[in-house]
């Protein structure tokens, strides 16, 4: 501790919830095999009582999927929880995690600006630090991180934002996010898209900020999103297309090893590169 920081034990206990869901599965083989990081629980209501290796891999480990966070982390005593569920599950979760000091690494997006500023709270209430990131791949990082730039030198922009058609809620994290960001970087709203006869209600997307907001939805995607800024004569496209859930894992992986070092709520994985 001779730099301040506090320190980190080896392995960190991992509790997952989600397990049985798309990205679950695939963490699920990561922090089984990722150094410095034991995967001591799972939950998920939807395969509460079966083995989670059975589900993941076709036999047997041993690791029997809870139905509630609560008494899994009563049980298993992890270090952190790395949530991956639904909307309507996770501040539930978080509630639960930090208020019995256990870290929250969450990738589940649908979060509302109230429920991330309550997550900052109960960091600070419980001295218990937290990430949350809309988007776990770096590409993705870098992308909002252009737009950010590129919406300062121009008036209009649209997001549009493609995933498969079992994602929960739209727009996606990463699109709010996005604009919010780009919002932020211009200082401003900017000029949004408009049309004299609107044949079809909700065609020009929502807004935020004078950003249209698109979100498509079917069978086919993983994760993309496109930025489109216009100019005179010009149009700069930005684009992040994440073509298996390979990408979002690594980033997973970083703040699972780093959130036990950091000091209340850390939001978006760029904070962490």
């Amino acid at each position: 501790m001779s730099d301040g920081r506090p320190l980190v034990p080896d392995p960190i206990r991992v509790l997952l919830a989600g397990a049985c869901g798309r990205m679950g599965q695939e963490l699920t083989k990561a922090l089984r095999k990722a150094p410095g990081i034991l995967l001591v629980a799972a939950v998920d209501p939807a395969g509460a009582g079966s083995d989670l290796g059975e589900v993941v891999f076709g036999r047997p480990s041993g690791l029997v999927i809870d139905s509630e966070v609560a008494p899994s982390i009563h049980h298993h005593r992890p270090h952190v929880l790395v949530d991956f569920t639904r909307p309507e599950a996770v501040m539930e979760n978080v509630r639960t995690a930090l208020g019995r000091q256990v870290a929250c690494v969450v990738g589940t997006t649908g979060l509302s600006e109230a429920d991330v500023e309550e997550v900052r709270q109960l960091c600070t209430q419980h001295r218990t630090p937290a990430v949350i990131a809309p988007n776990f791949a770096l590409g993705a990082c870098l992308m909002m991180r252009f737009a950010a730039q590129a919406a300062e030198h121009y008036e209009y922009a649209q997001i549009i934002e493609y995933h498969h058609e079992k994602k929960k809620d739209a727009p996606s994290g990463t699109a709010v996010s996005t604009a919010q960001a780009m919002h932020a970087a211009r200082g401003g709203d900017l000029v949004a898209a408009e049309a004299e006869v609107l044949t079809v209600p909700g065609s020009l997307g929502g807004t935020i900020g004078g950003i249209g907001l698109h979100a498509v939805r079917m069978p086919g995607f993983v994760a993309e999103q496109e930025v489109l800024l216009g100019g005179e004569g010009e149009v700069l496209r930005i684009r992040h297309s994440a073509s298996s859930r390979d990408c979002f894992v690594q980033g997973v992986l970083l703040a699972t090893r780093r959130v036990l070092e950091l000091d209340g709520l850390v939001y978006g994985l760029e904070q962490l590169l």
